[in-house]
Protein backbone atom coordinates (compact mmCIF):
# COMPACT_ATOMS: atom_id res chain seq x y z
CA UNK A 1 0.00 0.00 0.00
CA UNK A 2 3.23 2.05 1.20
CA UNK A 3 4.92 1.83 -1.50
CA UNK A 4 2.34 1.81 -4.76
CA UNK A 5 -0.89 3.96 -3.47
CA UNK A 6 0.84 7.22 -4.54
CA UNK A 7 4.24 5.92 -6.03
CA UNK A 8 3.98 8.68 -9.02
CA UNK A 9 2.67 11.90 -6.87
CA UNK A 10 4.55 15.04 -7.03
CA UNK A 11 6.47 15.82 -3.90
CA UNK A 12 4.54 18.77 -3.46
CA UNK A 13 0.62 17.22 -3.84
CA UNK A 14 -1.26 18.92 -3.42
CA UNK A 15 0.14 22.17 -4.37
CA UNK A 16 -2.14 24.30 -1.83
CA UNK A 17 -2.59 21.72 0.29
CA UNK A 18 -3.29 22.56 4.37
CA UNK A 19 -0.50 22.09 6.45
CA UNK A 20 1.31 18.73 6.73
CA UNK A 21 0.08 17.01 4.06
CA UNK A 22 2.40 17.99 1.44
CA UNK A 23 4.64 14.69 1.25
CA UNK A 24 2.13 12.20 2.72
CA UNK A 25 -1.85 11.49 3.30
CA UNK A 26 -3.17 12.38 6.36
CA UNK A 27 -4.04 9.55 8.42
CA UNK A 28 -7.75 9.49 7.49
CA UNK A 29 -7.08 8.98 3.65
CA UNK A 30 -4.33 6.82 4.44
CA UNK A 31 -7.23 4.12 5.85
CA UNK A 32 -10.52 4.99 3.41
CA UNK A 33 -6.93 3.83 0.90
CA UNK A 34 -6.50 0.78 2.44
CA UNK A 35 -10.41 0.10 3.38
CA UNK A 36 -11.04 0.74 -0.45
CA UNK A 37 -7.79 -1.57 -1.53
CA UNK A 38 -8.99 -4.36 1.01
CA UNK A 39 -12.52 -4.61 -0.32
CA UNK A 40 -11.97 -3.52 -3.72
CA UNK A 41 -15.56 -2.54 -4.04
CA UNK A 42 -17.37 -1.17 -7.43
CA UNK A 43 -19.40 2.01 -5.12
CA UNK A 44 -17.65 3.60 -2.28
CA UNK A 45 -19.03 6.51 0.04
CA UNK A 46 -16.36 8.60 1.55
CA UNK A 47 -18.36 11.28 3.50
CA UNK A 48 -15.08 13.97 4.83
CA UNK A 49 -15.97 17.06 6.36
CA UNK A 50 -15.48 20.24 4.08
CA UNK A 51 -11.94 21.15 4.59
CA UNK A 52 -10.33 17.63 5.01
CA UNK A 53 -9.17 16.95 1.84
CA UNK A 54 -11.73 14.76 -0.36
CA UNK A 55 -9.99 15.70 -3.58
CA UNK A 56 -6.56 15.01 -2.18
CA UNK A 57 -7.99 11.10 -1.27
CA UNK A 58 -10.06 11.13 -4.81
CA UNK A 59 -7.30 11.35 -6.72
CA UNK A 60 -4.55 9.25 -5.38
CA UNK A 61 -7.54 6.07 -5.52
CA UNK A 62 -7.63 7.21 -8.92
CA UNK A 63 -3.61 7.12 -9.55
CA UNK A 64 -3.94 3.73 -7.76
CA UNK A 65 -6.82 2.44 -10.03
CA UNK A 66 -5.11 3.43 -13.42
CA UNK A 67 -1.53 2.43 -11.99
CA UNK A 68 -2.80 -1.30 -11.65
CA UNK A 69 -5.36 -1.08 -14.47
CA UNK A 70 -7.95 -1.37 -12.37
CA UNK A 71 -9.45 1.26 -14.80
CA UNK A 72 -8.75 2.82 -17.88
CA UNK A 73 -9.80 6.40 -17.46
CA UNK A 74 -11.52 9.11 -14.92
CA UNK A 75 -14.61 10.91 -15.30
CA UNK A 76 -15.04 13.73 -12.70
CA UNK A 77 -18.83 14.76 -11.93
CA UNK A 78 -18.96 18.06 -9.99
CA UNK A 79 -21.31 20.41 -9.33
CA UNK A 80 -21.00 23.87 -11.10
CA UNK A 81 -17.97 24.92 -14.38
CA UNK A 82 -15.80 26.30 -12.21
CA UNK A 83 -15.05 22.95 -9.64
CA UNK A 84 -14.54 20.67 -12.77
CA UNK A 85 -12.23 22.97 -13.44
CA UNK A 86 -10.42 23.30 -10.08
CA UNK A 87 -10.49 18.94 -10.53
CA UNK A 88 -8.50 19.39 -13.34
CA UNK A 89 -6.16 21.66 -12.08
CA UNK A 90 -5.84 19.39 -8.70
CA UNK A 91 -5.52 16.57 -11.18
CA UNK A 92 -2.74 18.25 -13.52
CA UNK A 93 -0.68 18.18 -10.68
CA UNK A 94 0.14 14.64 -9.88
CA UNK A 95 0.04 13.77 -13.49
CA UNK A 96 -4.02 13.16 -14.59
CA UNK A 97 -4.90 14.46 -17.48
CA UNK A 98 -8.75 15.84 -17.03
CA UNK A 99 -10.21 17.73 -20.12
CA UNK A 100 -12.67 20.39 -18.30
CA UNK A 101 -14.19 21.86 -21.58
CA UNK A 102 -15.15 18.09 -23.24
CA UNK A 103 -18.64 18.23 -24.46
CA UNK A 104 -18.31 15.57 -27.23
CA UNK A 105 -17.17 13.15 -29.54
CA UNK A 106 -13.67 11.64 -28.94
CA UNK A 107 -11.72 12.08 -26.08
CA UNK A 108 -7.96 13.33 -27.11
CA UNK A 109 -5.43 10.94 -26.46
CA UNK A 110 -3.17 13.49 -24.10
CA UNK A 111 -6.43 12.99 -21.44
CA UNK A 112 -6.61 10.30 -18.84
CA UNK A 113 -10.55 11.71 -18.56
CA UNK A 114 -13.38 13.88 -18.39
CA UNK A 115 -14.29 16.46 -15.90
CA UNK A 116 -18.35 17.39 -16.37
CA UNK A 117 -20.89 19.02 -14.37
CA UNK A 118 -24.22 16.86 -13.24
CA UNK A 119 -25.95 19.45 -15.20
CA UNK A 120 -23.81 18.60 -18.32
CA UNK A 121 -24.78 14.51 -17.80
CA UNK A 122 -27.96 15.35 -17.75
CA UNK A 123 -28.33 17.13 -20.94
CA UNK A 124 -26.62 14.18 -22.72
CA UNK A 125 -26.09 11.00 -20.36
CA UNK A 126 -26.14 8.77 -23.26
CA UNK A 127 -22.55 10.24 -24.51
CA UNK A 128 -21.28 9.38 -21.12
CA UNK A 129 -22.85 5.81 -20.77
CA UNK A 130 -21.13 5.21 -24.58
CA UNK A 131 -17.68 6.15 -23.00
CA UNK A 132 -18.32 4.24 -19.48
CA UNK A 133 -18.86 1.01 -21.91
CA UNK A 134 -16.00 1.78 -24.36
CA UNK A 135 -13.36 1.63 -21.60
CA UNK A 136 -12.71 0.68 -17.70
CA UNK A 137 -13.97 3.79 -16.17
CA UNK A 138 -13.47 4.86 -12.69
CA UNK A 139 -16.17 8.02 -12.30
CA UNK A 140 -15.60 10.33 -8.77
CA UNK A 141 -19.60 11.64 -8.26
CA UNK A 142 -18.15 15.03 -6.31
CA UNK A 143 -20.79 16.47 -3.87
CA UNK A 144 -22.90 13.08 -4.63
CA UNK A 145 -26.11 15.00 -2.79
CA UNK A 146 -26.39 17.20 -5.91
CA UNK A 147 -27.35 14.20 -8.44
CA UNK A 148 -30.59 14.07 -5.94
CA UNK A 149 -31.36 17.97 -6.50
CA UNK A 150 -33.45 17.12 -9.80
CA UNK A 151 -34.69 13.58 -10.49
CA UNK A 152 -33.74 14.59 -14.31
CA UNK A 153 -30.19 14.41 -12.81
CA UNK A 154 -30.41 11.66 -10.34
CA UNK A 155 -32.09 9.17 -13.43
CA UNK A 156 -29.19 10.75 -15.95
CA UNK A 157 -26.42 10.07 -13.63
CA UNK A 158 -27.87 6.59 -13.35
CA UNK A 159 -27.98 6.19 -16.92
CA UNK A 160 -24.93 7.15 -17.68
CA UNK A 161 -22.77 5.56 -15.11
CA UNK A 162 -24.30 2.22 -14.32
CA UNK A 163 -21.75 0.91 -17.01
CA UNK A 164 -19.26 1.97 -14.91
CA UNK A 165 -16.09 -0.59 -13.92
CA UNK A 166 -15.60 1.58 -10.12
CA UNK A 167 -17.90 4.86 -8.71
CA UNK A 168 -16.42 6.84 -5.88
CA UNK A 169 -18.58 8.83 -4.18
CA UNK A 170 -17.92 12.23 -2.12
CA UNK A 171 -19.51 14.23 -0.14
CA UNK A 172 -18.90 16.24 3.19
CA UNK A 173 -22.96 16.67 3.60
CA UNK A 174 -24.61 13.85 3.31
CA UNK A 175 -27.89 14.92 3.96
CA UNK A 176 -31.09 16.41 1.84
CA UNK A 177 -34.03 18.18 3.26
CA UNK A 178 -35.96 15.89 0.64
CA UNK A 179 -36.36 12.42 0.60
CA UNK A 180 -34.99 12.38 -3.31
CA UNK A 181 -33.24 9.27 -3.11
CA UNK A 182 -29.34 9.90 -4.35
CA UNK A 183 -27.88 7.40 -6.73
CA UNK A 184 -25.43 4.75 -6.21
CA UNK A 185 -25.65 5.64 -2.34
CA UNK A 186 -26.55 2.72 -0.22
CA UNK A 187 -29.48 3.18 2.03
CA UNK A 188 -29.79 0.83 5.56
CA UNK A 189 -33.10 0.79 7.55
CA UNK A 190 -33.05 1.90 11.36
CA UNK A 191 -34.50 0.02 14.09
CA UNK A 192 -36.87 3.05 13.76
CA UNK A 193 -37.97 2.08 10.23
CA UNK A 194 -36.41 4.76 8.46
CA UNK A 195 -33.73 4.09 6.11
CA UNK A 196 -30.49 6.30 6.22
CA UNK A 197 -27.67 6.83 4.09
CA UNK A 198 -24.68 4.48 4.30
CA UNK A 199 -21.03 5.92 4.34
CA UNK A 200 -18.03 3.48 3.55
CA UNK A 201 -15.75 5.65 5.00
CA UNK A 202 -16.88 8.65 7.37
CA UNK A 203 -14.45 11.57 8.63
CA UNK A 204 -16.18 14.16 10.42
CA UNK A 205 -15.64 17.58 11.53
CA UNK A 206 -15.50 16.74 15.42
CA UNK A 207 -12.54 14.35 14.24
CA UNK A 208 -11.06 16.34 11.79
CA UNK A 209 -10.88 19.42 14.32
CA UNK A 210 -9.34 16.49 16.96
CA UNK A 211 -6.38 15.71 14.24
CA UNK A 212 -6.06 19.67 13.72
CA UNK A 213 -6.82 19.57 9.74
CA UNK A 214 -9.27 21.72 10.50
CA UNK A 215 -10.33 25.30 11.63
CA UNK A 216 -12.13 25.35 14.80
CA UNK A 217 -15.67 28.09 14.38
CA UNK A 218 -15.81 30.86 16.43
CA UNK A 219 -19.43 31.95 15.50
CA UNK A 220 -20.38 35.52 16.20
CA UNK A 221 -24.30 36.50 16.29
CA UNK A 222 -25.93 39.79 16.17
CA UNK A 223 -29.00 40.88 17.17
CA UNK A 224 -31.33 43.95 16.83
CA UNK A 225 -34.42 45.92 16.11
CA UNK A 226 -35.57 45.44 12.77
CA UNK A 227 -38.67 47.94 11.91
CA UNK A 228 -40.66 47.04 8.05
CA UNK A 229 -44.01 47.84 6.77
CA UNK A 230 -46.13 44.90 5.49
CA UNK A 231 -47.60 44.82 2.09
CA UNK A 232 -50.99 45.59 4.14
CA UNK A 233 -49.41 48.65 4.95
CA UNK A 234 -48.70 48.21 8.65
CA UNK A 235 -45.30 48.82 10.36
CA UNK A 236 -44.17 46.18 12.09
CA UNK A 237 -40.97 46.15 14.92
CA UNK A 238 -39.98 43.23 16.66
CA UNK A 239 -36.03 41.94 17.84
CA UNK A 240 -33.76 39.29 16.26
CA UNK A 241 -33.77 36.83 18.21
CA UNK A 242 -37.34 37.75 19.48
CA UNK A 243 -40.15 34.43 19.73
CA UNK A 244 -42.14 35.44 16.45
CA UNK A 245 -43.74 33.21 14.03
CA UNK A 246 -41.88 31.90 11.00
CA UNK A 247 -42.76 34.35 8.46
CA UNK A 248 -41.86 37.47 11.02
CA UNK A 249 -38.40 35.96 11.93
CA UNK A 250 -37.89 35.46 8.10
CA UNK A 251 -39.44 39.33 7.03
CA UNK A 252 -37.23 41.41 10.60
CA UNK A 253 -33.98 38.30 8.61
CA UNK A 254 -34.80 40.39 5.36
CA UNK A 255 -34.96 43.78 7.45
CA UNK A 256 -31.53 43.06 8.78
CA UNK A 257 -30.19 42.06 5.51
CA UNK A 258 -30.91 45.35 3.88
CA UNK A 259 -27.72 47.22 3.13
CA UNK A 260 -29.94 50.61 3.43
CA UNK A 261 -30.35 49.92 7.50
CA UNK A 262 -27.82 50.23 9.66
CA UNK A 263 -27.29 46.17 10.88
CA UNK A 264 -25.28 45.34 7.73
CA UNK A 265 -23.00 48.40 8.37
CA UNK A 266 -22.25 47.71 11.63
CA UNK A 267 -21.72 44.07 11.12
CA UNK A 268 -19.75 44.75 8.52
CA UNK A 269 -17.56 47.03 10.16
CA UNK A 270 -17.18 44.63 13.18
CA UNK A 271 -16.23 41.69 10.85
CA UNK A 272 -13.79 43.73 8.79
CA UNK A 273 -11.78 44.58 12.75
CA UNK A 274 -12.17 40.77 12.97
CA UNK A 275 -10.65 40.36 9.98
CA UNK A 276 -7.71 42.97 10.41
CA UNK A 277 -7.01 40.85 14.03
CA UNK A 278 -6.56 37.84 12.16
CA UNK A 279 -4.25 39.14 9.25
CA UNK A 280 -1.96 39.58 12.83
CA UNK A 281 -1.40 36.20 12.71
CA UNK A 282 -2.39 35.66 9.42
CA UNK A 283 -1.04 38.00 6.66
CA UNK A 284 -3.17 36.93 3.93
CA UNK A 285 -6.22 35.95 5.57
CA UNK A 286 -9.38 36.74 3.54
CA UNK A 287 -12.77 37.20 4.38
CA UNK A 288 -15.94 36.26 2.32
CA UNK A 289 -19.96 37.87 2.82
CA UNK A 290 -22.31 35.52 1.34
CA UNK A 291 -24.88 37.30 -0.17
CA UNK A 292 -28.76 36.75 -1.13
CA UNK A 293 -28.81 38.17 -4.74
CA UNK A 294 -26.60 40.08 -7.43
CA UNK A 295 -28.14 43.71 -5.88
CA UNK A 296 -27.27 43.06 -2.46
CA UNK A 297 -23.96 41.69 -3.13
CA UNK A 298 -23.18 45.09 -4.98
CA UNK A 299 -24.36 47.10 -2.10
CA UNK A 300 -22.49 45.33 0.29
CA UNK A 301 -19.25 45.50 -1.60
CA UNK A 302 -20.23 49.43 -1.82
CA UNK A 303 -20.55 49.33 1.74
CA UNK A 304 -17.44 47.40 2.44
CA UNK A 305 -15.35 49.93 -0.11
CA UNK A 306 -16.33 52.67 2.32
CA UNK A 307 -15.45 50.48 5.41
CA UNK A 308 -11.73 49.59 3.98
CA UNK A 309 -10.64 51.64 1.35
CA UNK A 310 -10.20 49.12 -0.72
CA UNK A 311 -12.15 47.31 -3.63
CA UNK A 312 -13.85 44.01 -2.86
CA UNK A 313 -13.99 41.36 -5.53
CA UNK A 314 -17.49 40.87 -6.26
CA UNK A 315 -18.87 37.16 -7.85
CA UNK A 316 -22.02 37.15 -9.54
CA UNK A 317 -22.59 34.32 -11.28
CA UNK A 318 -21.08 30.79 -12.23
CA UNK A 319 -19.75 32.17 -15.62
CA UNK A 320 -15.74 32.30 -16.74
CA UNK A 321 -15.29 35.49 -15.32
CA UNK A 322 -16.11 34.81 -11.80
CA UNK A 323 -14.08 31.61 -12.07
CA UNK A 324 -11.03 33.55 -12.59
CA UNK A 325 -11.97 36.41 -10.37
CA UNK A 326 -12.20 33.61 -7.61
CA UNK A 327 -8.86 32.12 -8.40
CA UNK A 328 -7.36 35.69 -8.46
CA UNK A 329 -8.85 36.05 -5.07
CA UNK A 330 -7.61 33.17 -3.49
CA UNK A 331 -4.05 33.99 -4.76
CA UNK A 332 -3.67 37.51 -3.99
CA UNK A 333 -3.81 39.10 -0.70
CA UNK A 334 -7.16 41.53 -1.01
CA UNK A 335 -9.24 41.55 1.70
CA UNK A 336 -12.84 40.88 1.16
CA UNK A 337 -14.68 39.18 -1.68
CA UNK A 338 -19.00 39.09 -1.87
CA UNK A 339 -20.68 36.31 -3.68
CA UNK A 340 -24.01 35.15 -4.16
CA UNK A 341 -24.06 31.20 -3.71
CA UNK A 342 -21.01 29.60 -5.64
CA UNK A 343 -18.41 30.16 -3.38
CA UNK A 344 -21.04 28.13 -1.01
CA UNK A 345 -19.50 24.78 -1.68
CA UNK A 346 -16.26 23.10 -2.74
CA UNK A 347 -14.35 26.26 -3.92
CA UNK A 348 -11.20 25.93 -2.51
CA UNK A 349 -9.91 29.28 -1.08
CA UNK A 350 -8.07 28.58 1.63
CA UNK A 351 -6.96 31.77 3.17
CA UNK A 352 -10.66 32.54 4.13
CA UNK A 353 -11.15 32.83 7.20
CA UNK A 354 -13.50 35.52 8.22
CA UNK A 355 -17.45 34.82 6.92
CA UNK A 356 -20.45 37.44 6.83
CA UNK A 357 -23.42 34.98 6.72
CA UNK A 358 -25.75 37.75 4.95
CA UNK A 359 -28.38 35.60 2.74
CA UNK A 360 -32.38 33.84 4.22
CA UNK A 361 -31.43 30.32 3.01
CA UNK A 362 -31.54 28.20 5.67
CA UNK A 363 -31.25 24.50 4.93
CA UNK A 364 -28.82 22.62 6.82
CA UNK A 365 -26.75 21.53 3.97
CA UNK A 366 -26.17 25.21 2.64
CA UNK A 367 -25.43 26.23 5.64
CA UNK A 368 -22.55 23.49 6.47
CA UNK A 369 -21.12 24.31 3.04
CA UNK A 370 -20.99 27.90 3.42
CA UNK A 371 -18.96 27.13 7.21
CA UNK A 372 -17.25 24.80 5.09
CA UNK A 373 -15.39 27.60 3.17
CA UNK A 374 -13.44 28.90 6.68
CA UNK A 375 -12.29 25.81 8.17
CA UNK A 376 -9.99 24.71 5.94
CA UNK A 377 -6.48 24.77 7.58
CA UNK A 378 -3.38 25.39 6.49
CA UNK A 379 -0.97 25.58 10.11
CA UNK A 380 -2.24 24.80 13.24
CA UNK A 381 -3.82 27.29 15.63
CA UNK A 382 -5.58 28.94 12.83
CA UNK A 383 -9.10 29.77 13.69
CA UNK A 384 -12.25 30.54 11.49
CA UNK A 385 -14.68 33.68 12.31
CA UNK A 386 -18.29 33.64 10.76
CA UNK A 387 -20.97 36.35 11.55
CA UNK A 388 -24.13 35.57 11.49
CA UNK A 389 -27.82 37.02 12.40
CA UNK A 390 -29.69 36.07 15.67
CA UNK A 391 -31.88 33.69 13.63
CA UNK A 392 -32.95 30.02 15.88
CA UNK A 393 -32.24 27.89 12.85
CA UNK A 394 -28.67 29.30 12.34
CA UNK A 395 -28.18 29.12 16.11
CA UNK A 396 -28.90 25.50 15.82
CA UNK A 397 -26.89 24.64 13.26
CA UNK A 398 -24.13 26.83 14.32
CA UNK A 399 -24.37 24.33 17.89
CA UNK A 400 -24.66 20.76 15.88
CA UNK A 401 -21.48 21.59 14.12
CA UNK A 402 -20.24 18.10 14.99
CA UNK A 403 -23.14 16.35 15.00
CA UNK A 404 -23.09 13.73 12.27
CA UNK A 405 -25.65 13.56 9.92
CA UNK A 406 -26.94 10.68 7.18
CA UNK A 407 -29.37 11.40 4.29
CA UNK A 408 -33.06 9.80 5.25
CA UNK A 409 -35.16 8.67 2.43
CA UNK A 410 -38.08 8.15 5.11
CA UNK A 411 -40.18 10.96 7.37
CA UNK A 412 -40.97 9.51 10.96
CA UNK A 413 -44.21 7.20 10.78
CA UNK A 414 -45.72 9.09 13.60
CA UNK A 415 -45.32 12.70 14.53
CA UNK A 416 -43.26 12.84 17.58
CA UNK A 417 -41.93 9.38 17.32
CA UNK A 418 -37.90 10.51 17.60
CA UNK A 419 -38.34 14.10 18.98
CA UNK A 420 -39.94 13.95 22.86
CA UNK A 421 -41.24 17.54 22.11
CA UNK A 422 -42.48 17.35 18.93
CA UNK A 423 -46.49 17.07 19.62
CA UNK A 424 -46.33 19.98 22.07
CA UNK A 425 -44.19 22.12 19.28
CA UNK A 426 -46.45 21.40 16.28
CA UNK A 427 -49.44 23.15 18.01
CA UNK A 428 -47.29 25.46 18.67
CA UNK A 429 -46.19 25.80 14.80
CA UNK A 430 -50.36 25.20 14.27
CA UNK A 431 -51.00 28.56 16.33
CA UNK A 432 -48.26 30.22 14.42
CA UNK A 433 -49.67 29.10 11.16
CA UNK A 434 -53.29 30.09 12.12
CA UNK A 435 -51.75 33.85 13.54
CA UNK A 436 -49.93 33.95 10.00
CA UNK A 437 -52.72 33.18 8.55
CA UNK A 438 -54.75 35.90 10.33
CA UNK A 439 -52.63 38.68 9.58
CA UNK A 440 -52.05 37.66 5.28
CA UNK A 441 -48.18 38.05 6.01
CA UNK A 442 -47.30 34.36 4.97
CA UNK A 443 -46.48 34.38 1.34
CA UNK A 444 -43.00 36.68 0.61
CA UNK A 445 -44.79 39.42 -1.17
CA UNK A 446 -42.89 42.49 -1.47
CA UNK A 447 -42.54 44.50 1.70
CA UNK A 448 -40.52 47.60 2.70
CA UNK A 449 -37.41 47.44 5.28
CA UNK A 450 -37.46 50.28 7.51
CA UNK A 451 -34.79 50.84 9.66
CA UNK A 452 -32.52 48.29 11.71
CA UNK A 453 -29.52 48.29 14.55
CA UNK A 454 -27.03 46.02 15.00
CA UNK A 455 -26.78 44.52 18.57
CA UNK A 456 -23.17 42.35 19.44
CA UNK A 457 -25.58 39.47 20.98
CA UNK A 458 -23.39 36.47 21.80
CA UNK A 459 -20.38 33.89 20.82
CA UNK A 460 -20.94 30.40 20.09
CA UNK A 461 -17.89 27.84 20.17
CA UNK A 462 -18.20 23.97 20.85
CA UNK A 463 -21.79 24.00 21.71
CA UNK A 464 -21.40 26.28 24.31
CA UNK A 465 -22.60 30.12 24.09
CA UNK A 466 -20.12 33.19 25.53
CA UNK A 467 -21.10 36.42 25.92
CA UNK A 468 -24.09 39.16 26.60
CA UNK A 469 -25.48 41.59 24.57
CA UNK A 470 -23.49 44.93 23.76
CA UNK A 471 -23.29 47.78 21.78
CA UNK A 472 -21.58 48.15 18.52
CA UNK A 473 -18.50 49.60 19.04
CA UNK A 474 -18.02 48.76 22.91
CA UNK A 475 -15.31 47.90 25.14
CA UNK A 476 -17.41 44.65 25.60
CA UNK A 477 -17.86 43.74 21.72
CA UNK A 478 -13.88 44.51 20.79
CA UNK A 479 -12.95 42.00 23.50
CA UNK A 480 -14.84 39.30 21.59
CA UNK A 481 -13.65 40.49 18.06
CA UNK A 482 -9.87 41.13 19.42
CA UNK A 483 -9.77 37.34 20.28
CA UNK A 484 -6.21 36.61 18.22
CA UNK A 485 -6.53 34.69 14.82
CA UNK A 486 -3.79 31.94 15.84
CA UNK A 487 -5.02 30.03 19.00
CA UNK A 488 -5.26 25.99 19.64
CA UNK A 489 -8.83 24.83 20.39
CA UNK A 490 -8.41 24.40 23.81
CA UNK A 491 -7.19 27.92 24.26
CA UNK A 492 -9.93 29.28 22.23
CA UNK A 493 -12.67 28.16 25.07
CA UNK A 494 -10.32 29.32 27.79
CA UNK A 495 -10.20 32.79 26.37
CA UNK A 496 -13.90 33.34 25.65
CA UNK A 497 -14.38 32.15 29.46
CA UNK A 498 -11.82 35.18 30.53
CA UNK A 499 -13.62 37.42 28.21
CA UNK A 500 -17.07 36.38 29.47
CA UNK A 501 -16.27 36.81 33.49
CA UNK A 502 -14.58 40.27 32.43
CA UNK A 503 -17.33 41.26 31.15
CA UNK A 504 -20.09 40.15 33.39
CA UNK A 505 -17.65 42.01 36.15
CA UNK A 506 -17.19 45.36 33.95
CA UNK A 507 -21.10 45.30 33.67
CA UNK A 508 -21.88 44.63 37.50
CA UNK A 509 -19.29 47.30 38.23
CA UNK A 510 -21.93 50.18 36.44
CA UNK A 511 -25.18 52.20 37.43
CA UNK A 512 -27.49 50.01 35.93
CA UNK A 513 -28.64 52.52 33.32
CA UNK A 514 -25.15 52.56 32.25
CA UNK A 515 -24.12 48.79 32.15
CA UNK A 516 -23.71 47.87 28.23
CA UNK A 517 -26.40 44.78 28.71
CA UNK A 518 -29.18 45.38 26.92
CA UNK A 519 -31.50 42.48 27.82
CA UNK A 520 -30.51 39.53 30.00
CA UNK A 521 -28.16 39.56 33.13
CA UNK A 522 -25.11 37.25 33.39
CA UNK A 523 -27.22 34.55 35.02
CA UNK A 524 -29.41 34.23 32.82
CA UNK A 525 -26.15 33.75 29.80
CA UNK A 526 -24.61 30.42 31.90
CA UNK A 527 -21.87 28.86 29.56
CA UNK A 528 -23.67 25.64 28.44
CA UNK A 529 -22.66 23.42 25.97
CA UNK A 530 -24.96 21.46 23.59
CA UNK A 531 -25.11 18.40 25.30
CA UNK A 532 -26.33 19.92 27.97
CA UNK A 533 -29.04 21.51 26.59
CA UNK A 534 -30.45 18.29 25.18
CA UNK A 535 -30.78 16.84 28.74
CA UNK A 536 -32.22 20.27 30.14
CA UNK A 537 -35.11 19.77 27.16
CA UNK A 538 -35.14 15.64 27.62
CA UNK A 539 -35.69 16.51 31.49
CA UNK A 540 -38.45 19.25 30.94
CA UNK A 541 -40.10 16.83 28.88
CA UNK A 542 -40.22 14.25 31.79
CA UNK A 543 -41.96 16.78 33.65
CA UNK A 544 -44.16 17.96 31.35
CA UNK A 545 -45.20 14.44 31.17
CA UNK A 546 -45.09 13.64 34.35
CA UNK A 547 -47.47 16.58 34.94
CA UNK A 548 -49.86 15.73 32.23
CA UNK A 549 -51.27 12.32 34.45
CA UNK A 550 -51.38 14.72 37.49
CA UNK A 551 -53.33 17.29 36.02
CA UNK A 552 -55.03 15.63 32.97
CA UNK A 553 -53.91 18.28 30.51
CA UNK A 554 -52.92 17.83 27.15
CA UNK A 555 -48.75 18.42 26.44
CA UNK A 556 -49.10 21.01 23.97
CA UNK A 557 -51.02 22.86 26.11
CA UNK A 558 -49.20 22.91 29.30
CA UNK A 559 -46.05 23.50 26.97
CA UNK A 560 -48.14 26.54 25.67
CA UNK A 561 -48.60 27.85 29.34
CA UNK A 562 -45.21 27.30 30.10
CA UNK A 563 -44.10 29.54 27.00
CA UNK A 564 -46.66 32.29 28.12
CA UNK A 565 -45.71 32.48 31.53
CA UNK A 566 -42.56 32.24 31.73
CA UNK A 567 -41.93 33.63 28.03
CA UNK A 568 -39.24 32.68 24.85
CA UNK A 569 -39.54 30.87 22.15
CA UNK A 570 -40.05 26.43 21.69
CA UNK A 571 -38.34 24.45 23.70
CA UNK A 572 -36.12 23.08 20.80
CA UNK A 573 -35.10 26.76 20.42
CA UNK A 574 -35.04 28.24 24.01
CA UNK A 575 -32.02 28.87 25.82
CA UNK A 576 -30.48 27.37 29.27
CA UNK A 577 -31.61 29.84 31.35
CA UNK A 578 -35.42 29.94 29.86
CA UNK A 579 -35.66 25.88 30.65
CA UNK A 580 -34.31 25.97 33.46
CA UNK A 581 -37.46 28.19 34.38
CA UNK A 582 -39.75 26.35 33.13
CA UNK A 583 -38.91 23.46 34.57
CA UNK A 584 -39.04 25.32 38.27
CA UNK A 585 -42.40 26.46 36.90
CA UNK A 586 -43.71 22.97 36.20
CA UNK A 587 -42.12 21.61 39.74
CA UNK A 588 -44.20 24.44 41.45
CA UNK A 589 -47.78 23.48 39.76
CA UNK A 590 -47.13 19.68 40.78
CA UNK A 591 -46.26 20.83 44.35
CA UNK A 592 -49.49 22.77 44.23
CA UNK A 593 -51.73 20.13 43.38
CA UNK A 594 -50.58 17.66 46.25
Amino acid sequence: MTTTASHHLSPAFPGRAPWGTANKLRAWQQAAMEKYIQEQPRDFLAVATPGAGKTTFALTLASWLLHHHVVQQVTVVAPTEHLKKQWAAAAARIGIKLDPDYSAGPLSKEYHGVAVTYAGVGVRPMLHRNRSEQRKTLVILDEIHHAGDSKSWGEACLEAFEPATRRLALTGTPFRSDTNPIPFVTYEEGNDGIRRSSADYTYGYGNALGDGVVRPVIFLSYSGNMRWRTKAGDEVAAKLGEPMTKDAISQAWRTALDPRGDWMPNVLRAADQRLTEVRKGIPDAGGLVIASDQDSARAYAKLLREITGTRATVVLSDDAGASKRIDEFSEGDDRWMVAVRMVSEGVDVPRLAVGVYATTISTPLFFAQAVGRFVRSRRRGETASVFLPTIPTLLTFAGEMEVERDHALDKPKKAGEDDPYAESEKEMDEANKQQDEDTGEQDMLPFEALESDAVFDRVLYDGAEFGMQAHPGSEEEQDYLGIPGLLEPDQVQLLLRKRQARQIAHSRQKPAEEADLLELPAERRPVVSHKELLELRKQLNTMVGAYVHQSGKPHGVIHTELRRVCGGPPSAEATAGQIRERIKKVQEWATRMR
